[in-house]
């Protein structure tokens, strides 16, 4: 796209992002989203993305040496793509396409085979705000789809959120063709609790980040790490999750709906089972929880394993249920050299009203995301959701400044406009900026 047609294209796409930012904040989509999630998270990333003219200021050194400046550039790549997952239908394509179409880009969209109408309430969303035809697409399907993604020689850019094996053929099959990929996918999110910390909150915290959505979210904090005599915390814990009522996702009192399939449900028993086998104790279990009227869904109640240790497959594997995993160490440097150990690094949470601690914690810790006294700690898109080691392949995060980065090429322009005619007797052979 020449340049000209780019400052115009960008200039008006934020016109549309800031349009389409009002219609999605009072849509009935945005009220009633499948999973619970906090609502201000939907139009604030495209509200960010309304801000593109400062994200995407260069960088200018003038003379550099005589009559020479130097200043570098961010253009749109082209076509970008997006895959999404099933759990968050609208929130992770939000991720996603508001900054790359801001960026300058056009975007093609493939929702979750499983969940597809979230992306076309937010494409019709987008054309009502005036979004020009061909710049938001969506395609369908499953491993075709992807796999056309992957191939195809005009889609320079692919993000991806989703489980570990599709993340890995994604990365290996995108890169090989030359594309950027930003897959983010498995994770084992820790909470360690300390001594000091609330125990009201903290309980009340941990069992709504393990349980909610049933645990079907890549932040979910799935493990939890008991320090010192807060193992003794447990009875409480199991009787607040208890209390947690499974239902059909419409249910207004529902506190967790069902698994997406029935082949994740089984996953999930399997691997509950493989951790009793292991020698863990299953002191709550969720499993053959009946819902009237429902009794062929996919559900799975609250679960607890406790005596759990690094090396059970339900402590390395991602289990995606509403299954918390316990285990117990009698230090905090234990605890975190447990987290360094675990090959994955979204996100991890810390419970104490320790300031020292959390310092500690915060700096040392071998995770992206991090919250102290915070759950599930997803970062505001004025920032990057910033997951690490396993979670992640690609070097480059999402949304924020690292998403800008991801869907632009940075140009650097070195220019010579001599003052006056030089004379000159012969031709140089040194760098032209190191004269």
């Amino acid at each position: 796209m020449p340049m000209p047609a780019v400052t115009f294209f960008v200039a008006s796409v934020r016109t549309f992002l800031f349009s389409f930012s009002f219609s999605f904040s009072f849509s009935f989509f945005f009220r009633h989203t499948f999973f619970t999630v906090s609502p201000s998270l939907f139009p604030e990333v495209v509200e960010h993305a309304c801000s593109i003219p400062t994200l995407l200021m260069g960088e200018t050194l003038p003379s550099v040496a005589k009559d020479m400046d130097i200043y570098s550039i961010r253009q749109p790549l082209g076509v970008t793509a997006g895959i999404c997952p099933f759990n968050f239908p609208a929130m992770i394509p939000l991720w996603m396409f508001p900054l790359a179409i801001a960026c300058g880009n056009t975007f093609v969209m493939k929702p979750s085979e499983r969940d597809p109408g979230a992306a076309i309430i937010l494409t019709k969303l987008a054309e009502q705000a005036g979004f020009p035809k061909g710049v938001l697409n969506v395609i369908h399907g499953s491993h075709d789809a992807v796999n056309f993604i992957c191939d195809h020689p005009d889609i320079k850019a692919i993000s991806f959120v989703g489980g570990d094996k599709a993340g890995r053929h994604i990365f290996a099959r995108g890169t090989a063709t030359g594309k950027r990929v930003q897959a983010n996918t498995a994770a084992k999110n820790h909470g360690v609790i300390l001594p000091d910390a609330n125990k009201n909150h903290t309980l009340n915290q941990l069992v709504g980040a393990a349980f909610g959505a049933a645990g079907q979210r890549c932040m979910a904090l799935s493990t939890v790490v008991f320090v010192g005599e807060t193992k003794k915390w447990l009875p409480e814990l199991v009787e607040m999750a208890k209390k947690l009522k499974v239902h059909q996702g419409f249910e207004p009192h529902a506190d967790l709906g069902p698994m997406i399939s029935p082949e994740a449900k089984r996953r999930a028993e399997d691997l509950i089972q493989t951790g009793v086998d292991q020698g863990a104790k299953l002191i709550l279990d969720g499993r053959g929880v009946r819902v009237p009227g429902f009794e062929k869904g996919n559900f799975l109640g609250p679960t607890i394993l406790t005596g759990v240790t690094p090396s059970m497959k339900c402590y390395t594997e991602e289990i995606f249920g509403p299954v918390l995993v316990c285990l117990e160490v009698d230090t905090l440097d234990q605890a975190l050299e447990m987290i360094s150990k675990n090959p994955y690094g979204n996100g991890t949470a810390l419970f104490t009203n320790s300031g020292a601690a959390a310092r500690k914690f915060s700096l040392e810790v071998e995770a992206g995301n991090v919250g102290i006294n915070v759950p599930i700690p997803v970062p505001l898109p004025m920032f990057s959701f910033t997951g690490t080691r396993a979670s992640i392949r690609g070097d480059l995060n999402f949304y924020g400044k690292t998403g800008v980065q991801f869907y632009t090429q940075l140009k650097t322009v070195t220019s010579l406009w001599r003052a006056q005619d030089a004379e000159t007797t012969k031709a140089a052979v040194d760098m032209p900026t190191m004269r």
